[in-house]
């Protein structure tokens, strides 16, 4: 077991590597490769595992931390390890699994570093937090499941040892852990020209009778029926918000040192001894102080006070939206304050502000995690 501060001095060392890369990837649309065989050398991908089954059994706020420094170096690479973590970091702390595959899972994690990440979007149901029913089928065969269907924007997909698959059975719907490499199963690379994240592997993955033994049938339940025990989904939202309040650090700091190293001939000073320059700075800093704030506050309360894990739904609501809309708002910013130099590729901040869109899309979109908190609060002020 490795101490907090001993994995962040790794962390560090980390980002410094996956930021000097992170514009190549970008640019081609590339997955960075280097980065996944990065982490997996220090082991980030065993943090969550429990002590117990040889990880470090890193907490929720732990994680949050790591994700957030990662996230202002390269989104794509924080956005992947975000999706393994909350997967592997929900099992420890309530594993619904069948306890062999459970152990297994963790073995290879821990002796591999294997990821792992849900593959339960598809083309015509669209976000999967709005309810819809999966189109893609499970059907009983000798010894285990045959599989098919298209799951779309599975993140992180080339690095992936398992895919957890959302499929309709005869009797409800199944999670499935389903092998990358396993016959009939294809990656489709659509991804490296989008708008954000661009080497974050977000790939399709479509499955054509990819047969599943019966031991990696993990979770059962009928449409309709709450996930996780009933519990708020607390460490997939903290982790998205962590992710998204990173990359508005990144352009932060990014901002903070171009305007130190600007020096325009008809000045003969910095750009950031300037009042409008210093505002920018100081507009973004408290914007992004304030949803850290609260994330931290959110995670450390679901890590301190289980008991009120089941209260928590707007709590964690109102950590993704702020941290969302923190990174929207910093990134614009920088932008505005750093003029025509901001659109130049030699920064990353168009990268940072391309980037931070794509948390919009992360459930709770805005909508509904307003709509958590508002009913938060009238039934808190009902009489």
């Amino acid at each position: 077991m490795r101490s907090f501060d001993e994995v962040m001095a790794c962390v560090e060392q980390l980002a410094e590597a996956f930021a000097a890369r992170a514009d190549q990837h970008d640019r081609e649309g590339s997955f960075a490769f280097e980065n996944v065989a990065d982490m997996r050398a220090v082991g980030l991908p065993r943090l969550p595992v429990p002590i117990a089954l040889g990880g470090d059994g890193f907490n929720l706020f732990e994680c949050v931390c790591v994700l957030q420094r990662l996230a202002r170096a390269d989104a794509s690479t924080a956005l992947g390890l975000a999706m393994h973590f909350h997967v592997v970091g929900s099992l420890a702390e309530q594993c619904l699994w069948p306890q062999a595959a459970y152990v297994r899972l963790c073995e290879e994690i821990v002796r591999d570093g294997a990821l792992v990440n849900s593959a339960a979007s598809e083309p015509e149901m669209g976000s999967p937090s709005r309810g819809g029913l999966p189109a893609t089928t499970a059907t009983r065969t000798a010894g285990g499941y045959l599989l098919n269907g298209r799951k779309s924007w599975v993140t992180y997909a080339p690095a992936l040892r398992y895919f957890l698959v959302t499929a309709t059975l005869d009797d409800g719907i199944g999670v499935f852990a389903v092998a990358n490499g396993s016959p009939g199963l294809t990656l489709v690379d659509n991804w490296g020209a989008s708008l954000s994240l661009r080497a974050s592997g977000s790939f399709d993955v479509v499955l054509e009778d990819v047969f599943v033994p019966e031991c990696w049938h993990v979770e059962q339940r009928i449409p309709g029926q709450a996930r996780r025990g009933g519990l708020p989904a607390g460490w997939p939202t903290c982790a998205f918000a962590a992710v998204y309040l990173g990359v508005g650090e990144g352009a932060l700091h990014a901002l903070a040192r171009y305007a130190q190293q600007r020096t325009p001939t008809a000045l003969g000073k910095p750009i950031a001894e300037l009042p409008h320059i210093q505002r920018g700075i100081g507009q973004m800093d408290v914007t992004l102080r304030a949803a850290r704030a609260v994330l931290y506050a959110t995670a450390r309360t679901w890590v301190e006070q289980p008991t009120q894990r089941p209260q928590m739904e707007a709590d964690l609501a109102a950590a993704k939206y702020l941290c969302t809309n923190a990174a929207i708002a910093a990134t614009d910013i920088a932008l505005r304050t750093a003029g025509a130099g901001g659109l130049d590729r030699r920064l990353p901040l168009e990268r940072h502000f391309r980037d931070a869109r794509a948390g919009l899309m992360h459930p709770p979109q805005d909508d509904r995690a307003l709509e958590l908190i508002g009913k938060a609060v009238i039934s808190s002020c009902a009489t």
